[in-house]
């Protein structure tokens, strides 16, 4: 049956508002028009009708696993965090490994975590919790011991191991490659707990408005259980899948990485899947003091972070992978591995075939002033993180004091990247940061803390409107999944995925967004939330 949507605001994109919409066979067949007999007729009741929200950067099978461990998330002190691993713990007798996240790294000055802090918990099985920028984790001694690192352990290429005084753990291992030494030596995960974890996240997002998301960390195992997942129906929103390329291990993965592009591909066209992009990890996080910057740490003039990829092994990734049609989704934080994304794209399209590649740099916390406009010119679209554009605990415990106030206040120049000319989308990292677009929605524009502090905001002069914060999550994530044809804007031809608010984003106060009720979610037409 088709449906009538009417009476209320219905925005179509930047700029575009209709009266009315007509629904049939799960895409938007008329827009203006009148209801036709049969159809059911949708009362929007004075609300708002837009595209659903697309996620175009996180880690929803992360958040699904996170979600069947100690819940530490929120937590505001050691104490709290060890009481509930300790609940876990004496919940679960028969866990072999307990694993959770994410816990908040400002928590503690410096963001060493201890690992005699969880012992307290938990001192006869290894406990491992992810900090909430998924660059960390803080570990027990146990799961030291059985990962066999001492005081004479190295710190691997691209990582670091937090030492005591006399060179031993301290319970703290930052990035990728330290985490593995830890990581590696945790039982596999089964198909059945993971396919369990994407049905939860899936769950989640319909709730929030969400219709679309990203799995931007995708390794070994985990693109099996989305297979599963979605012909299950376990997975209830469309998914693209971002295979994760390391330094080390890239070259031994081109075929496995083909193998699982081809067997999602032939899933269908009732597939929700898709398999078209090329994780890479440039840098580390500014919290952890790992983010490469072009210019030294305050706190560690010694340090300016971590590049994980050399120059030229990166430059050879990104040539293999984009000559065989994968796009390139490329992190980076600090200035220097911005500069770095740059380059490596600028090189790479120099050499290979010219094609519609939209590369993406996500994050892209700090940039230099020289490469801000490259964005532009050579295509590469900017993700932003839009809940992280103010000063959270983090920011101003960690960040601030490594960067100090001036370079800080350079981070998240969304208005300036508009004005470039370039081309934005949203994510929101979860699960380091809310899955819930609502919440995020209009910090972008206030750029102030819940308590509204600054005054100001935050570097205000990178403020941009509410309404170009939605379309960078629905339009801009749309584009950026080469879905600009099929999502993202209310237009005839359009698959109907759909979100009802109670109240036009646009008209009420900034800091009201958040409260903003969802009265119903469509997913091709079809009712699936409200």
């Amino acid at each position: 049956m088709a449906k009538f949507f009417s009476g209320g605001t219905i925005w179509c994109g930047v700029g575009r508002v209709a009266q009315s919409a007509r629904v049939d066979g799960g895409k938007i067949v008329e827009l203006n028009g009148a209801a036709q007999p049969g159809d059911e007729s949708v009362d929007l009741q004075g609300g708002f009708l837009a595209p659903a929200f697309m996620d175009g950067h996180a880690h929803p099978l992360f958040a699904g696993r996170e979600s069947q461990g100690p819940l530490v998330n929120g937590l505001q002190s050691v104490a709290e965090m060890v009481a509930e691993v300790k609940r876990f713990a004496d919940a679960n007798p028969n866990v072999t490994w307990i694993v959770g996240g994410a816990y908040e790294a400002a928590a503690v000055a410096g963001g060493d975590f201890l690992a005699i802090w969880l012992d307290e918990a938990v001192s006869d099985r290894p406990v491992v919790l992810q900090a909430v920028d998924h660059h960390t984790i803080w570990v027990n001694s146990k799961a030291i011991e059985i990962a066999g690192i001492t005081a004479e352990t190295k710190d691997p290429d691209g990582g670091t191991i937090a030492r005591n005084p006399d060179g031993t753990a301290r319970g703290t291992l930052r990035e990728p490659s330290a985490m593995d030494q830890i990581m590696k030596h945790s039982p596999e995960r089964t198909l059945q707990d993971d396919v369990a974890a994407i049905a939860w996240a899936s769950d989640r997002y319909l709730e929030s408005g969400v219709t679309a998301a990203t799995d931007a960390w995708v390794e070994p195992g985990m693109a099996e259980a989305y297979i599963a997942a979605d012909k299950s129906g376990a997975l209830k929103i469309d998914m693209d899948l971002f295979l994760l390329a390391q330094p080390g291990s890239w070259r031994d993965r081109v075929t496995y990485f083909a193998k699982l592009r081809k067997e999602i591909e032939d899933l269908g066209t009732g597939s929700k899947l898709a398999c078209k992009t090329i994780k890479i990890i440039g840098d580390g996080a500014l919290s952890a003091g790992t983010a490469a910057l072009l210019l030294p740490y305050l706190d560690d003039p010694s340090s300016s972070g971590l590049l994980i990829w050399e120059d030229d092994e990166v430059l050879d990734a990104a040539v293999v992978f984009d000559s065989q049609g994968y796009q390139l989704h490329i992190h980076a934080i600090g200035d220097a591995a911005v500069r770095q994304a740059l380059d490596t794209i600028e090189k790479m399209a120099a050499v290979n075939q010219k094609w519609d590649r939209r590369p993406v740099i996500v994050h892209a916390q700090l940039i230099d002033p020289e490469d801000l406009p490259r964005f532009a010119s050579l295509g590469v679209i900017a993700n932003y993180q839009p809940l992280w554009t103010y000063l959270d605990p983090m920011n101003k415990e960690l960040i601030a004091p490594r960067l100090g106030d001036a370079r800080n206040a350079q981070q998240y120049q969304l208005a300036s990247m508009v004005k470039s000319g370039a081309r934005l989308s949203y994510g929101s990292d979860w699960p380091v940061t809310s899955y819930i677009p609502l919440e995020a929605l209009a910090v972008p524009t206030h750029r102030q803390s819940p308590d509204r502090m600054p005054p100001q905001g935050w570097s205000p002069q990178e403020s941009i409107s509410v309404e170009e914060s939605l379309s960078f999550y629905t339009e801009g994530v749309a584009y950026q999944g080469f879905n600009e044809q099929r999502f993202g804007r209310i237009a005839v031809g359009m698959q109907a995925d759909l979100m009802h608010l109670a109240a036009n984003p646009m008209e009420v106060a900034p800091h009201d967004v958040a409260g903003i009720k969802i009265r119903a979610v469509y997913k091709s037409g079809i009712r699936v939330i409200g």
